[in-house]
């Protein structure tokens, strides 16, 4: 059997066919096949707070982009351009922290990082440019920025992506505080691109958007480290 990875997914508003704004489950369709052409078999998880038993039958977890974490996670107050969904939250907070408790091999993607990230006591930049000074890491609405990201030596990022060092990023928070993971990766500014639990299976998490190429280096191997 193919390795199940469960995929987190929004709550949001969708148009199809004769239906109009209809708060629907979805997700982007590339988390979903680059995790099928990695060889797993791909469930999609609506958020619900309620328990985390749907672990019991996943061999792993993909913590996908999406909307701000409300700053009261990490101790701080919502800034302005702060946006946030609290019951996608309240249930991913706690699929992660049980899925990390079970050393289920995990993947984070944008806010999946920065959800693993603050499950390990870290913190967040609310907004980018307030603390960089240029919005290269989402330099438009629906506009990606491509740039190379350099990677610790050893570490299991550095030994997935290899040459290739190009990410899509599009996001305007990031890393200030990793917690008790290891920053494995940074953009050029010095931003953090990747972090890492050593001390777990696989446990790793990147801000860029490695679903939009299909990269099967990274959900290789999160499927890999599923089976």
């Amino acid at each position: 059997m193919r390795p199940i990875i469960g995929i987190t997914s929004y709550v949001a508003p969708a148009t199809w066919g004769v239906w109009h704004d209809l708060p629907t489950a979805l997700i982007p369709h590339d988390y979903v096949a680059a995790v099928r052409e990695a060889g797993g078999r791909a469930v999609i998880l609506p958020p619900d707070e309620q328990d985390a038993d749907v672990l019991g039958v996943l061999d792993g977890l993909l913590l996908t982009g999406g909307p701000d974490l409300e700053p009261g996670w990490y101790g701080a107050e919502p800034e302005p351009l702060t946006e946030s969904h609290p019951e996608r939250d309240a249930a991913e907070f706690l699929l992660t922290r049980r899925a990390l408790e079970a050393d289920l091999p995990v993947l984070g993607v944008c806010r999946g990082m920065q959800l693993l990230t603050v499950a390990a006591g870290g913190r967040l930049h609310q907004h980018l440019p307030d603390v960089l000074g240029h919005e290269a890491h989402r330099p438009a609405p629906g506009v990606y920025g491509r740039q190379d990201a350099r990677f610790e030596p050893g570490s299991r990022i550095a030994g997935l992506m290899g040459a290739d060092v190009a990410i899509h990023c599009y996001h305007h928070q990031g890393i200030a505080d990793p917690g008790k993971l290891t920053v494995t990766g940074w953009a050029a500014d010095g931003l953090p691109e990747a972090v890492e639990d050593p001390a777990r299976r696989f446990v790793l998490g990147v801000q860029w958007h490695p679903e939009v190429v299909r990269d099967r280096r990274l959900f290789g191997a999160l499927v890999a480290a599923a089976r």
